[in-house]
């Protein structure tokens, strides 16, 4: 078994050489493509440069490996995987996602491997799913992120009310709110503030922070800001009232997580129980379950189980996920 895991390591490392090397030709020969026509282009002086851009837009970098970034751009997935990474707040890059993507699918798979009891079909689910780790770790984070910033946005939204209120332009009031909020919806803001004060729109800023952060809060405020731009009105009294209908809103889910917190106990009660009923016969009567480690049927029931195990756990946590 250790010799066929250093052939499958060996193989796969020969096969991913090849294929950075054919990527690395290829990639070469297009940009030298791409600057024989972008040379013609600036000869003939008929458009214009990347210098008459904006500086304020800035895409994500995708990898700081040149051709790593090049194969990650073929893929429509990078995309929403920056908008993950950016609503996350993490230093990452989708190059370093993916690249931890594949550390931790090789490695478990190097690790199973070496494993005799774990059936053939198995072997390619373990490290499928441990691929799936990094991503998963993103998702919590940009989840966790956009929790706390909705938790604070009613009270900075107060705030930005009363300085409003106070005499201050709607510019020096999101400063003043940016400064005083605390993380992350405090750089949020900063951020927004920084993109007015460099010549931005505010209504253009405000569109971006809605993009950064796609709250159903943050939308109804960046859309009531732009309609009091253009129409008219009271501003402070209209935040002061999404203010107002924010807190009420966080109080029924408030209500709505406490009631449903019982579902949930259940879930994480009925996902443990059969581990803990495991691990006693493990201890009391182990040969009760070493027919599941021996048996060809056994290891296929347990392997089963454990995979519906999971299934009906992310199920339960479904089903008491009341969204308002």
């Amino acid at each position: 078994m250790l010799s066929l895991s250093v052939v499958v390591f060996f193989g796969i490392f020969m096969v991913t050489a090849v294929a950075v090397v054919v990527a690395r030709l290829v990639m070469d020969r297009v940009e030298g493509t791409s600057d024989d026509t972008r040379s013609e282009y600036e000869s003939d002086g008929s458009g214009l440069l990347n210098e008459d851009l904006s500086v304020l837009i800035r895409e994500p970098e995708i990898s700081s490996i040149s051709m790593l970034a090049w194969i990650l751009r073929r893929f429509n997935l990078v995309e929403r995987l920056n908008r993950d990474l950016a609503e996350a707040c993490m230093g990452a890059t989708a190059g370093r996602i993916t690249l931890a993507t594949l550390l931790c699918g090789t490695l478990t798979l190097a690790i199973v491997l070496q494993i005799g009891w774990l059936p053939l079909w198995g072997v390619p689910i373990l490290p499928v799913l441990a691929c799936l780790l990094p991503y998963f770790y993103v998702i919590h984070r940009k989840n966790k992120r956009r929790s706390m910033i909705e938790e604070q946005f009613p009270e900075a939204l107060e705030s930005l009310a009363r300085a409003i209120r106070a005499g201050h332009p709607f510019p020096s009031a999101l400063e003043n709110v940016a400064a005083q909020t605390p993380q992350p919806l405090g750089r949020e803001l900063k951020t927004t503030f920084a993109e007015g004060a460099l010549g931005m729109p505010y209504e253009q800023a405000l569109e971006g922070l809605a993009r950064r952060v796609p709250l159903q809060e943050i939308c109804v405020f960046v859309a009531a800001v732009q309609m009091q731009s253009k129409s008219g009105g009271n501003l402070s009294e209209v935040l002061e009232r999404l203010s107002e209908n924010m807190r009420e809103a966080a109080a029924i889910r408030g209500e709505v997580r406490a009631l449903s917190s019982q579902g949930r106990f259940a879930g994480y009660v009925l996902t443990m129980l059969p581990v803990a009923i495991a691990t006693v016969l493990f201890f009391v009567s182990p040969e009760f379950l070493m027919i599941l480690l021996t048996d060809e049927l056994g290891k296929t029931l347990l392997i089963g189980s454990v995979l519906s195990l999971v299934a009906a756990h992310f199920v339960i946590r479904k089903l008491v996920d009341i969204q308002l």
